[in-house]
């Protein structure tokens, strides 16, 4: 069957079913809960997955809330990267947990387009597999990192995600700069401040000078580079010495080679804070750390002709400069990875993680962008399930990645 057909198969599919995806993006967005305690709507989307035919492997990857469905058998396997965390702060309070990142509307666009593939496997249109990753707590740990790193991935032939975004542009090349989460603790001794201001050793004080090296570093980093801190215990009286001092970092760059040697300089400055006062000095990193997005040209291009005869306008496929930091950027680094920022429509200019946009996640103007992603990610995983020369080009892709992986 040519892919038109398919696709047009498709689009009857999801135009009969589209109302049960609007269902599980109200119900996420209904039960919001925070990474890692993700129960109630894991428990849903698996009992959901179940129900229509997958097989659920839970837990997964070391992760109680984290998961894996399948249907089919044997390669390619194409796996769709659900999330469904929210977000602390919100309501009247501030006190409510909110979708304001738009996660719900990722766990349904994803179920969606793996019920529709479903029910093409079923008619004989195609073989391979259909996985569907229930990654959790993407905003708070990075899951997806502890996923990668149990083999998750590793027998994933390619990966996608639509993420919903804030104005009318979607963008299929945006590059996620690669982060290490860095906490510093400085340990010194209590004094009088004014009675035996010397018998003290001012751990403050040392979190200062990390901070005035950092600033002074900030002088010589690539333009790419990022680096912002915050400190976190400063002493707890006036009159006291503080013996305990602390800060935590994001440290960022386009590059996680580049990125290993800036938070080494980082430490550094940490060390030489602790070196100036007397203090002691240890770090951690307090998240997990996120690579940057290795960029795959097969599956940007493909997909912008899938997003077109899904009726979305306004694709922007040249590269865009990193600005932020996802755990889908360590997927990418195991296997062809596509993550898309999809305009929603919205004229008021409102974006993920505000409180206005909490509008845009569900209700009519969302409903409609969910459909559009659902039938986007159908028609390219069809292409990929149907058509021999992109597996082949994936399959080049893959051993290119796992060969940069191994290289660095």
């Amino acid at each position: 069957m040519e892919n038109s057909t398919l696709f047009d198969l498709a689009q009857e599919l999801e135009q009969q079913n589209g109302r049960i995806y609007e269902t599980v993006c109200q119900w996420i967005y209904d039960h919001a809960e925070l990474g890692e305690q993700e129960f109630q709507s894991s428990a849903y989307l698996k009992e959901r997955l179940t129900e229509i035919g997958f097989t659920v492997t839970a837990p997964y990857g070391n992760l109680p809330t984290a998961f894996r469905a399948e249907y089919g058998h044997g390669h390619p396997k194409v796996a769709f990267l659900a999330e469904y965390d929210a977000l602390p702060g919100y309501g009247p309070e501030k006190d409510q947990n909110r979708h304001a990142c738009g996660h719900n509307w990722i766990a349904a666009n994803t179920f969606g387009a793996c019920d529709i593939l479903r029910r093409i496997y079923d008619a004989g249109h195609f073989t391979g597999t259909i996985v569907y990753m229930g990654c959790p707590a993407e905003e708070m740990l990075g899951g997806k990192v502890n996923m990668v790193d149990a083999g998750c991935f590793d027998d994933i032939d390619a990966a996608m995600q639509i993420h919903i975004a804030g104005g009318n542009e979607t963008k299929l090349a945006g590059q996620s700069l690669a982060i290490d989460s860095v906490e510093f603790t400085y340990h010194g001794v209590s004094s009088h401040s004014a009675g035996a201001p010397e018998r003290g050793v001012n751990a403050l004080d040392a979190c200062y000078l990390m901070f005035d090296g950092v600033n002074a570093l900030r002088q010589h980093v690539t333009p790419d580079a990022r680096i912002h801190g915050i400190i976190t215990n400063g002493g707890l009286a006036p009159n006291v010495v503080p013996a305990l001092a602390s800060s935590k970092w994001f440290v960022r760059a386009a590059d996680r080679t580049y990125l290993n040697e800036l938070t080494q300089k980082v430490i550094n400055c940490a060390r030489g804070g602790a070196m100036m006062t007397g203090a002691e000095m240890e770090w951690r990193f307090f998240e997990n750390s996120y690579d940057n997005m290795m960029l795959n040209r097969t599956l940007i291009d493909a997909m912008a002709e899938c997003m077109r005869i899904a009726g979305i306008g306004n694709i922007n496929t040249t590269e865009q400069a990193p600005n932020g930091s996802s755990d889908v950027g360590n997927v990418s680094w195991v296997t062809p990875t596509l993550a898309v920022n999809m305009g929603i429509g919205n004229t008021d200019g409102a974006d993920c993680h505000e409180e206005a946009f909490l509008c845009n996640v569900i209700g009519e103007r969302g409903f409609a962008g969910l459909h559009k992603a659902i039938l986007s990610q159908v028609f390219l995983a069809l292409c990929i399930y149907t058509d021999p020369e992109m597996q082949r080009k994936l399959a080049e892709d893959k051993q290119q990645i796992l060969a940069a992986r191994a290289a660095r």
